[in-house]
């Protein structure tokens, strides 16, 4: 599979490579990178061949765009697609504060906000930080149950996008600020209503299209391609379980890994090793085989990290793995495979 190959990216032409870098690691997710490293991360990504650069003000607390922006501002801006997020908004913070997934990250504390006001003044400060003059998607970030504290405070939040905020992207959309805009969601419960109420281009979905979960298949792709919506995947990894295997300590959607995650994951990964195709190439490859997904963004938080991935991309996996994954019960009989 050739990782630089392109597809359309929702309804307005843009074209993205079938690999592209999630930047949620040079914000610092987990450990700390340095601005060297982080930036090299990112250089190392274009000088392979990535064309598709995905980024948001609350990785690292507006680190990840500082760093994503510096790195690719010495290429020409019609060479790739830069794709952020609208739903927080940053503020200097006065009283420390739980870090959550972040190991580090800047001095700055994020505060949902999901207004046409809010996300006008979010597109602003992310060029800012970007430093550069042109965002090409926006993905409505996070408006799922997991990020809110309860099913009332989450209606409230839908009831301000669909009676604020979607103006405010409609209006940038309409006016070519921005090319397109999107959803990018951990859980699939309110695609729907996405699809629905926001007239969205495209939808960024986190760990529920992957070797390991495939929650999305059912509910979302069908209805993304009746209606021409594409699906980016984010964490093809599930959270780093899927380069690392079942050992002690791997990380399933951003926490410690249950006893049955471990137990499918070890179980996938010996299927794998007979065919002698590391888990981690059979994970990043097997969401492209869908007709919905425009690309897969693995994150990555050096150098190395960028170049193992397209190594993954480019490994020859014999069709004989993907029937024997469905034959054990690991893989729905009706999940698209890699050919």
């Amino acid at each position: 599979m050739n990782p630089f190959q392109t597809r359309v990216l929702g309804r307005r032409g843009l074209h993205v490579t079938l690999l592209g870098f999630g930047a949620a690691p040079i914000g610092e997710l987990y450990q700390r990178v340095s601005d060297d490293e982080g930036c090299a991360t990112v250089r190392a990504a274009y000088e392979a061949g990535v064309r598709y650069f995905d980024t948001a003000p609350f990785y690292g607390f507006g680190l990840s765009e500082h760093r994503t922006g510096f790195a690719l501002r010495q290429y020409p801006r019609d060479s790739y697609v830069l794709s952020t997020k609208v739903g927080r908004a940053l503020q200097p913070r006065i009283h420390e504060f739980d870090h959550g997934i972040w190991a580090g990250g800047l001095n700055f504390a994020p505060q949902f906000d999901y207004t046409y006001d809010g996300f006008m003044r979010q597109v602003e400060d992310s060029l800012q930080r970007l430093g550069l003059d042109r965002i090409d998607t926006l993905a409505i970030h996070d408006l799922d149950r997991l990020h809110h504290e309860s099913e009332a405070e989450l209606e409230n939040r839908f009831q301000e996008l669909e009676g604020s905020g979607l103006r405010a992207l409609r209006k940038l959309r309409d006016e070519g600020v921005i090319s397109a805009y999107g959803a990018g969601i951990n859980q699939i419960r309110f695609c729907r209503r996405f699809i629905e109420k926001a007239d969205i281009d495209f939808f960024l979905i986190a760990g529920r299209y992957t070797l390991l979960n495939q929650s999305a298949l059912s509910e979302v792709m069908p209805i993304c391609l009746e209606r021409g919506i594409t699906v980016t995947v984010a964490a093809p990894y599930n959270s780093g379980i899927l380069v690392t295997g079942p050992v002690p300590g791997a990380k399933y959607d951003y926490q410690q890994a249950p006893p049955e995650i471990l137990q499918k994951v070890g179980h996938i990964q010996s299927i794998c090793g007979e065919f002698s195709v590391p888990l981690a190439a059979a994970a990043l490859q097997f969401p492209i085989a869908h007709p919905a997904v425009s690309s897969v963004i693995p994150g990555a938080a050096s150098p190395g990290e960028v170049e193992r991935n397209g190594d993954l991309m480019a490994i020859e996996i014999p069709g004989d793995l993907w029937r024997r994954l469905k034959d054990e019960g690991l893989l729905s009989a009706e999940v698209p495979t890699p050919a």
